[in-house]
């Protein structure tokens, strides 16, 4: 999980500081170091964290307390405040195009995942803003480059074009007049790699820009190589004036220097983060710094788990539920339904990790088997509809039966049942009248109502 060792450790600082009635200038230098070294061994840029660290403890010790605070939450919400300050503020959109297609020119080093994060990218955008999106095949000298771009635009429903191991740059210009006669309101230009950054490289991109004017330029980096990242980033964008900056295998990165220090360092945004190995919608997510400091601080980010719920929860769906919920209707057909809503919203120990509260310690040890809600589809798949209309009626043959077809023991069925069966009598306790959560609701939307319990 993103952070967890730096979330692991801020705590332990700031738990000592809350255990303490009033804070010296003493106990605040102190907290700093450790603050300092934990933000070090996140690899964080040196430079970002001495600065970071100096602005803290000024802030720290000069500030006056807030009635409403304490002087160890006070010290808490200035480095709140500074974390999301070094992340840039705010999300920052793509730039979209007053008039013609918005063209993307994908950038980055070979490896750092360009082509299957680009995609996802174009996914996102046709999933979430209906848009109709356009990959363009510029990578000819990779090696199958082409048809892996083929491959993941089937998957994430984008269309490609592509001119074989022609002129990139030519590629490129064609691609967009392609994208004008067939009504394609967003370009994905995934251009070439390298190893390493060279010259030849970065005459190559600069060409293609030149030839495109393209209203983005989005970098895309592994998070997982930390300050290499960085660096990538700051060659980039002294060579092409990068727009912005799209961070693949933010999920996978434990430290997550990368994300503290792009920003700082090359004064350019992370604008989105990929967040998982699926090609869908929900493992891409729009970078914002506050809600990322939340999840650092320990604090939960439940606005991206909203957002990832009304992504994958259909409105009619939803109501047609609630009406069966309303006559005691609710049937394994509707419970397997809600699993694989569930599933689609990503990996669960991500999901796990955006609940207030929830640390990456406490998540450890925890064994969240992702499996089993395959293995729950089987077992229902391999029922009739009558069986899962009226689970009552499933004696050991029938059991049997359906361990045969869907590969699973008896003891799996009678788990599946009783998860069934404990779902069922939450779903009579709503109807009967109590709040349900709504994920459609103005509460939802009003990102600006959303305060951390320490403001």
């Amino acid at each position: 999980m993103a952070f967890e060792n730096l979330q692991e450790k801020l705590g332990k600082v700031f738990s000592r500081l809350r255990g303490r009635g009033k804070l010296t200038e003493g106990d605040i230098r102190s907290a700093m170091r450790e603050v300092k070294l934990a933000l070090l061994e996140a690899d964080v840029n040196v430079r970002v964290v001495n600065d970071f660290v100096k602005t803290v403890s000024e802030k720290s010790l000069g500030a006056e307390v807030h009635q409403s605070l304490n002087p160890a939450q006070q010290v808490i919400k200035i480095v709140n405040d500074e974390l999301v300050a070094m992340m840039g503020g705010q999300n920052v959109r793509v730039n979209m195009a007053s008039k013609g297609p918005t063209v993307v020119m994908l950038v980055g080093l070979q490896g750092a995942g360009k082509t299957t994060n680009g995609a996802k990218l174009a996914g996102y955008f046709r999933e979430t803003l209906k848009k109709r999106p356009l990959l363009v095949a510029c990578d000819v000298y990779r090696p199958a480059a082409i048809k892996q771009l083929q491959v993941v635009g089937e998957q994430v429903g984008v269309p490609v074009f592509e001119m074989g191991q022609g002129d990139p740059v030519e590629i490129a210009r064609q691609g967009i007049v392609h994208a004008g006669i067939n009504g394609n309101d967003m370009v994905f230009i995934d251009t070439a790699g390298r190893l390493h950054v060279d010259e030849e490289l970065m005459d190559e991109l600069k060409r293609i820009k030149a030839a495109v004017n393209p209203n983005e330029i989005m970098l895309v980096v592994d998070a997982m190589t930390g300050q290499d990242a960085v660096n990538a980033a700051s060659a980039f964008n002294d060579a092409l004036d990068i727009s912005g900056v799209l961070l693949a295998k933010h999920d996978s990165d434990a430290r997550g220097g990368a994300a503290l220090s792009v920003r700082a360092v090359t004064g350019k945004p992370i604008k989105f983060v990929g967040t998982g190995e699926k090609l869908d919608s929900n493992c891409i997510e729009p970078f914002h710094p506050d809600r990322v400091a939340s999840r650092i601080l320990g604090m939960g980010d439940m606005l991206t788990f909203i957002e990832k719920a009304q992504r994958n929860f259909d409105d009619k769906k939803a109501a047609e539920l609630e009406q069966k919920l309303r006559k005691n209707k609710f049937d394994l057909d509707d419970f397997l339904e809600q699993m694989q809503q569930l599933k689609g919203m990503g990996s669960l120990e991500s999901l796990a990790g955006m609940v207030p509260g929830v640390s990456a310690k406490q998540l450890a040890n925890a064994k969240i088997d992702e499996k089993l809600i395959t293995r729950t589809e089987a077992v229902i798949l391999s029922m009739t509809k009558k069986e899962r209309q009226n689970p009552s009626i499933l004696n050991f043959s029938r059991k049997k039966r359906i361990a045969a077809g869907s590969g699973c023991r008896i003891e799996d069925i009678n788990r599946v049942l009783k998860q069934f069966e404990a779902t069922q009598m939450m779903a009579k306790k709503m109807a009967g009248g109590k709040p349900k959560m709504n994920f459609g609701g103005p509460q939802a939307k009003n990102s600006k109502g959303f305060r951390y319990p320490f403001r």
